[in-house]
């Protein structure tokens, strides 16, 4: 089934821009090239992958398929292609990383060293959710990935650059603020704010606290850990978080962390990589300069 790569990107421009005439325009070409284009890849795949009954370049399940891999191929053909142009210059590198809202606080200092060595190389951190940082890695959308776990896929590896620890976090003025640190049947009689995105911490401590027969009173969800930390600082409730998460709110005074004797929760921060992947010389400096 020999497949022109050009098809595949008309195709993923059809189902990305959700129509022949809009992706005529992206790829600088006629709407009749544009439909030609796609008849002969589906001459070719023996199957129609746009469902002619839209108007706007709904794919079938057929073409659904199809695009997952023409997208994996296209970002392969990009990736091969910035390869060669960093051999002759490697002033004009990038490397694209993707991290959560805790696990790029890590990132930081280890950028800041980065781009005290390679000034001139691009670096581009895109947010995600930590559940899908591995497939986006696997799928060649970013170079490395940083976790909090060991990433469950052959086909990954993964790097140990730092670690973290679970705190319970008060306000300066909270009973328990002058405290080093409590235990979890002390906790049940306090308002917890919880970020409302699940993760395996989040279970180890509900689990830790129904193992103790004590009730954890989420009594408020956040989207994010900046609302968290400035929530718990007004006294409005108390939260469990790492560390890191609220390095300078703790250097500041505006929170303060008290240890749970029951949590000793590490948390490993791990960047993962593509095993046996040819990563960019950018990457590849980063990994050195995360080792560093």
């Amino acid at each position: 089934m020999p497949i022109d790569i050009s098809q595949l990107e008309v195709l993923v421009a059809v189902a990305q821009e959700r129509g022949f005439s809009r992706a005529a325009e992206r790829l600088h070409r006629t709407q009749p090239a544009i439909s030609q284009s796609i008849r002969r890849l589906e001459q070719e795949v023996g199957e129609a992958v746009i469902d002619r009954s839209s108007k706007d370049g709904t794919l079938t399940a057929a073409g659904a398929v199809l695009v997952e891999y023409a997208v994996q191929m296209l970002n392969l053909r990009r990736e091969a292609a910035d390869a060669i142009r960093e051999l002759a210059d490697f002033q004009r590198g990038k490397v694209t990383i993707s991290a959560n809202e805790y696990t790029v606080m890590h990132l930081l200092p280890i950028i800041d060293r980065y781009r005290a060595r390679h000034p001139h190389i691009k670096i581009e951190v895109k947010r995600s959710l930590g559940s899908r940082i591995p497939s986006e890695v696997l799928g060649r959308d970013v170079d490395l990935g940083m976790v909090t776990y060991p990433p469950n896929h052959p086909a990954l590896k993964s790097q140990p650059v730092g670690s973290d620890e679970l705190a319970l976090f008060v306000a300066p003025s909270h009973p328990l603020a002058g405290r080093a640190d409590v235990s979890v049947r002390e906790l049940g009689v306090e308002s917890f704010i919880a970020h409302n995105v699940r993760s395996p911490y989040r279970e180890r401590v509900i689990e830790t606290f129904r193992k103790h027969k004590t009730p954890l009173n989420i009594a408020m969800e956040l989207p994010t850990l900046e609302s968290i930390k400035r929530t718990v600082a007004t006294g409005a409730g108390v939260a469990l978080m790492p560390k890191l998460a609220a390095r300078l709110e703790l250097e500041r005074g505006d929170v303060v962390a008290v240890a749970v004797r029951e949590m000793k929760f590490e948390r490993k921060l791990l960047l993962i990589s593509r095993k046996g992947a040819k990563l960019s010389h950018a990457a590849k400096a980063f990994l050195t300069c995360a080792r560093g």
